[in-house]
């Protein structure tokens, strides 16, 4: 019975003298959080522990970070730089205030591979499960951060969850009325960063209604504001709102309840980050401060060809809105039976983006025949005299139609003459989603140390993908950055599209899993499987050119004729297609049996030794997915492989109120290994590395010698190893990669030749093999003094390891660009905190935060890819936040 478990609990925790563990160990839903145990035992109460940071004696390898440690850290900061000082985890800022995203990564997995949840529902992007670190919620109403290294639960609706989860969880309504506000002022504060508006501010306000009804019902409401100039250049701004609410139901003594929550989030950001490609990235610090190419202000032209207005990066816009509302809910059907059901709805509109240079004039195939309008090799052709001068271009060459043509000049290289007239647009990649979700758990306890649980998990989302464009104003800003809401059209009415995609993602999923504790409660075991049942319904509605997914988007009248201009073929013998596949639907189907199972073994009451197996499956993502419509939906070539895993965890664990320690081994083994890089553009392109072994070491130490002082130090060393070489398309002699000896030819015996990038051996990119950190802490009287460092170790543009170096060709050096490596970097943070309550003013502080205190240059989140070159224009960088300052004034009453 869960008044008895209750009572079992406590007693347990009194025996250990865990007063100094307290904090709740969430999990994934209402559902394992109850089947755990930790639901039952939550009293809402200050959190005691040791810096914020605790490793719950769980079978899973598990770190929690409470809401002490989340108020030390910047107003308005990301939860994921927030858990930054989480073993295993590393997360690069795109600024200092949390609104511009970053790169995030946990045991060496991307985001993509990280199921971040927010009250139990999923947030990752339902098509390239992508994590949006700038749109998380208000930390002011997280209660705790769960995340759970390399595992996931069991009832997690998650499509690629091989690397762990990250769960949000807010806090439950106050019982009393009241209300507090949170004023932000900071600034970049390092050399050269003078000039420009780079200034921070925030506002912050809650209102606790307490109980307003007879039977409990309580409810909170929440608002931000956040602004900022740009980190780096010279132009740009990003500004942020959120609202949120929670109302909460109690129902009866016994810890059941129904909660209703909301939450919106607008961002309205300019890109930012560097101007440089990898292979530009130096140890000169003062070339993070930069003017934008074009000038500020500037005119966009109005001529026959355009000039660069408008058309830098930072000049770029990343908008979004993004919104929920959430049910969870736990209702104790018998005094052994417990349901628990979470539901939520999901609202996404957000972008990338980008400009063109569009044409008036029309599309020719072979420069003949018939004008098309439409999207061709990534441009567009409108059909349209959109500068109102009375013609779409200039037959300069003769041929009877006005179309862009190649040249060669006369040192042997080529250029294009622009026949058309053209015009600078917008062109971001639209993304609309509609997402529903609900998970139900049914748990019975058949004794006092045994309980079962059923499961269920829904999720199906359905995610527009298009890609029309807009008008830019004189000045080079765009009329609406969400041009969809008005595209551009062609003369015939069409709205032109660069990409046109319709798919439906649903995953339904079955669990069950075991609970039992034995040896008077020294050992603990769970014994649970999933089944899930993924189906992929993809609708593309524009020609696929080649197998790495570009798309002629043709208007439906003129798709007769480019068909029979552009037929395709598939040599089923060889596997090679050409020309241009048709739109067409396919459905895709992935499912597997995934065992989940664990123990945890109590050797003293402060020693424990703990390990788990799970098994995972990633399907792929809806890029690799639509690239495969190069090929017929029957043949080999078309199927995208899952990737799939086996990991295991063992940890050591020392607990007491003074001294909590644990060290924790870890093994994963993939098949099929599928990583996503993203040009700047935020376009997709996969690759399957074969089978590659991840493996690594995490470890923490937390001590409390005397009560004014805390102290917490953690490291992890990361592992993985790609075990085959990769097919690459080819290895010319005199290529970078050829010459840096990273990749070679194997003639087959037909005569063809194979090319191999010699990947065997090397570390996944942007996957730090060492990360180390800490965090000490004073609290004298009124004062919280802070200080955190993080040092994250040299990582890999790409998974064939080059650098840049210099070779000798023909007897002469040369500097070549195979890759990069960026070099390991430390980063230290400060705060202190005033509490006024010797003021008079009992719920009220004053916080100063500062951030990368000796102004550590480095490289931040970059792009990379299998082979990327450290010179490619997809080998894009973004520098590291610079020194910043902050402070807080927070008021309650």
């Amino acid at each position: 019975m869960k008044s008895h478990t209750f009572l079992k609990i406590a007693t347990s925790t009194l025996a250990l003298g865990a007063a100094a563990a307290a904090l709740p160990a969430f999990a994934q839903s209402t559902g394992s959080a109850d089947f755990d145990g930790d639901a039952i035992i939550v009293t809402g109460g200050r959190i005691n522990d040791i810096v914020g940071v605790r490793t719950p004696d769980s079978p899973k390898a598990k770190v929690e970070i409470g809401k002490e440690f989340i108020a030390s850290q910047r107003a308005g900061q990301s939860v994921n730089e927030i858990i930054n000082l989480v073993p295993g985890v590393s997360f690069t800022n795109n600024d200092p205030w949390g609104s511009s995203g970053g790169s995030f990564t946990i045991r060496g997995f991307d985001s993509s591979r990280i199921a971040q949840t927010f009250d139990g529902i999923p947030l990752n992007d339902s098509g390239n499960y992508a994590v949006y670190s700038n749109q998380q919620v208000d930390a002011e109403i997280i209660e705790t951060v769960n995340v759970n290294l390399g595992s996931t639960d069991v009832d997690t609706p998650t499509a690629a969850a091989v690397g762990g989860t990250v769960n949000i969880n807010p806090k439950v309504p106050d019982d009393q009325f009241g209300v507090m506000t949170s004023l932000s002022y900071g600034d970049i504060a390092a050399k050269d960063s003078g000039g420009e508006d780079r200034s921070f501010q925030r506002y912050f306000a809650k209102v606790e209604t307490g109980e307003f009804t007879s039977i409990g019902t309580k409810a909170y409401f929440t608002g931000s504001f956040a602004r900022n100039g740009a980190t780096f250049a010279n132009y740009g701004k990003v500004q942020k709102k959120q609202f949120n609410t929670k109302i909460y139901q109690p129902i009866g003594d016994n810890g059941d309840f129904i909660s209703l929550s909301g939450h919106y989030n607008e961002n309205r950001n300019n890109f930012g980050g560097s101007p440089l490609r990898a292979s530009a990235f130096n140890s000169d610090k003062s070339s993070r401060f930069y003017d934008v190419d074009g000038g500020i202000p500037c005119t966009l032209s109005t001529g026959d060809q355009p000039n660069s207005c408008g058309t830098s990066f930072e000049r770029r816009y990343n908008p979004s809105n993004t919104g929920n509302v959430r049910l969870a809910s736990l209702f104790t059907l018998t005094d052994k039976l417990t349901l628990s059901i979470d539901a939520a709805y999901q609202y996404t509109k957000a972008n990338g983006g980008g400009t063109t240079s569009a044409n008036e004039g029309f599309y020719y195939i072979n420069g003949a025949g018939r004008g098309y309008t439409g999207n061709y090799g990534g441009s567009y052709y409108f059909g349209r005299d959109f500068n109102n001068d009375g013609n779409l271009g200039v037959d300069t060459n003769g041929d009877g139609v006005i179309s862009n043509y190649t040249v060669r000049n006369a040192d042997g290289t080529s250029r294009t003459v622009y026949e058309s007239d053209r015009t600078t647009l917008v062109q971001p990649s639209q993304t609309k989603t509609n997402r529903y979700v609900a998970i139900a758990n049914l748990s019975y306890e058949l004794n006092d140390t045994n309980r079962v649980r059923l499961s269920y998990s829904f999720d199906r989302a359905h995610h527009r993908q298009t890609g029309a464009a807009g008008f830019l104003k004189a000045n080079g800003e765009p009329f609406d950055v969400f041009p969809v809401n008005d595209p551009l059209t062609d003369t015939a009415g069409n709205v032109l599209q660069k990409r046109d995609r319709d798919s439906y993602a649903t995953l339904h999923q079955i669990a069950g899993e075991y609970r039992g504790d034995f040896l008077n409660d020294q050992l603990t075991v769970l014994v649970g499987v999933r089944a899930p049942f993924f189906k992929r319904d993809l609708t593309q509605n524009c020609f696929t050119t080649s197998s790495g997914g570009f798309v002629d988007c043709v208007p439906a009248d003129q798709q007769a004729a480019y068909i029979a201009a552009r037929p395709y073929s598939f040599n089923a013998t060889t596997g090679r297609a050409s020309g241009a596949a048709l739109p067409g639907s396919r459905k895709l189907d992935y499912d597997k049996i995934l065992p989940n199972v664990g123990a945890v073994f109590k050797i003293t009451p402060e020693v424990s030794i703990a390990g788990s197996y799970a098994k995972n499956l990633s399907v792929p993502s809806t890029d690799a997915l639509y690239n495969a419509f190069y090929f017929p939906a029957d043949s080999d070539a078309a199927y995208r492989v899952p990737e799939s895993s086996n990991s295991f965890d063992a940890s050591l664990r020392y607990s007491t109120p003074v001294v909590q320690a644990s060290i924790t081994g870890w093994y994963s083994k993939y098949k099929n290994r599928l990583v996503t890089a993203y040009d700047i553009d935020g376009n997709g392109t996969d690759t399957n590395l074969g089978p590659v072994k991840k493996y690594g070491v995490d470890a923490s130490f937390s001590v409390r010698p005397v009560q004014p002082l805390s102290l917490y130090v953690f490291g992890s060393w990361i592992k993985s190893e790609i075990q085959n070489d990769a097919v690459t398309g080819s290895c010319a002699a005199t290529s970078d990669i050829a010459l840096a000896g990273l990749c070679y030819n194997v003639a087959q015996t037909d005569g063809t030749t194979i090319s191999y990038l010699r990947t065997s051996g090397k570390r996944e990119r942007a996957a730090p093999e060492w990360l180390f950190g800490g965090r000490a802490q004073v609290d004298v009287g009124d004062f919280q003094f802070g200080a955190q460092a993080k040092y994250t170790s040299d990582r890999f543009l790409n998974d064939i390891n080059g650098e840049v170096e210099t070779v000798t060709v023909g007897g002469q050096p040369k500097i070549i660009a195979p890759g990069g490596k960026f070099k390991a970097y430390t980063v230290v943070d400060l705060n202190v905190r005033y509490n006024l309550e010797s003021l008079g003013l009992a719920k009220s502080q004053i916080q100063l935060n500062v951030s990368n205190l000796f102004d550590e240059y480095y490289v931040g989140s970059f792009s990379g890819g299998l082979d990327t070159l450290a010179s490619s224009t997809s080998a894009f960088v973004n520098f590291g936040s610079p020194r910043a300052i902050s402070a807080t004034f927070i008021m309650g009453f």
